[in-house]
């Protein structure tokens, strides 16, 4: 049977920035797709996939758009720093519950999940760290705490019937990037971005099309007997950078100066304690422009051995950091 005529993929939170590119990637490889949104996206109408919509924390919406699926790719989630505890418990915890509920009802035999290195992240430097780094006591803000709660989820329900995989991608970045790249160009715009401790912490970003090849290629090997069922991995470009230089990169690529100033690292994590206090207080709508939680991953290292990924995915990045700035730099001038 050709992958053509099987049964479709379906990617939840298919119009997304990775998950349009997962969608795009699947189609070439010529997978049939169904997604699962919260909307309709013109884009994937354009690309004649079918879509569904709904609420991922709706049991019955997910179970309708998985049933007659092959293998589910599920990336939908709450992303952000700020916001009530239960938006995310729905998104990032239920949603897991409800996806899994709906992949055993109808019988699906592989989900990949897409999950975040955050939810390993204690606030200090991640230097070369491996899959065995555990779960930290305490998270700095719901969307890691709630990560880590899905993927939690994801791995145990990993059996003969089902098997899982969660992938760990950092940093995406890249060309339909319609969230980092906006904000630092505003910020910068504005003459609001600092690099928090000289920005001299290295940081192993990954470029979006690596991090939907991977999630390609997590769905390909699992299987009953494959060594990925059950695990997590770490997805990067394992090309870490300074900070300073990847966020001057994307600056550049904009057509934009570097930004040069600083700010210490206990004035910006004070600053976000107070901003996050006062969006409590005041109930204010949106993010603080900057959080504890922040401030800490823009001071810490966080790079790591994905020689799991390599080992067991076959996977190996393709768009180094060097290319995938040159492509930021030609989409702006399009």
């Amino acid at each position: 049977m050709s992958q053509q005529s099987g049964k479709p993929i379906l990617v939840t939170g298919g119009g997304g920035f990775l998950g349009l590119v997962i969608v795009r990637q699947l189609l070439d490889a010529g997978y049939r797709v169904r997604t699962f949104s919260r909307q309709t996206y013109p884009k994937l109408a354009a690309l004649g996939v079918e879509q569904h919509q709904g609420d991922i924390g709706d049991g019955n919406a997910v179970s309708a758009a998985v049933c007659g699926m092959n293998a589910v790719i599920h990336t939908a989630a709450k992303p952000g720093i700020s916001g009530a505890y239960d938006d995310y418990y729905r998104a990032n915890v239920l949603g897991c519950k409800t996806v899994i509920d709906a992949c055993r009802q109808h019988g699906v035999t592989k989900l990949v999940y897409t999950s975040s290195p955050s939810v390993t992240f204690a606030g200090c430097d991640q230097d070369g760290v491996d899959e065995s780094t555990p779960y930290p006591r305490r998270y700095l803000a719901h969307y890691p705490r709630t990560k880590a709660l899905g993927e939690q989820l994801i791995l145990a329900a990993n059996g003969p019937n089902l098997q899982t995989v969660a992938l760990r991608p950092h940093f995406i970045w890249g060309v339909g990037d319609q969230h980092l790249m906006p904000r630092l160009v505003e910020r910068a715009t504005k003459g609001r971005l600092r690099l928090v401790g000289g920005g001299t912490k290295l940081v192993d970003a990954v470029y979006v099309d690596n991090a939907a090849a991977a999630h390609l290629l997590a769905l390909r090997t699992l299987s009953p007997t494959s060594r990925a069922a059950g695990r997590a991995y770490y997805i990067s470009n394992d090309e870490p950078w300074p900070i300073r230089d990847i966020i001057n990169g994307m600056l550049a690529a904009a057509g934009l100066p570097p930004v040069t100033k600083q700010v210490p690292v206990p004035v910006a994590y004070a600053v976000g304690a107070w901003l996050e206090g006062m969006h409590s207080l005041l109930r204010l709508s949106g993010e603080p422009q900057l959080t504890r939680f922040a401030a800490k991953q823009l001071a810490t290292s966080h790079w790591y051995d994905i020689s799991a990924a390599k080992r067991d995915l076959g996977y190996v990045a393709q768009v180094s950091m060097r290319e995938g700035m040159a492509r930021l730099a030609a989409a702006g001038r399009e």
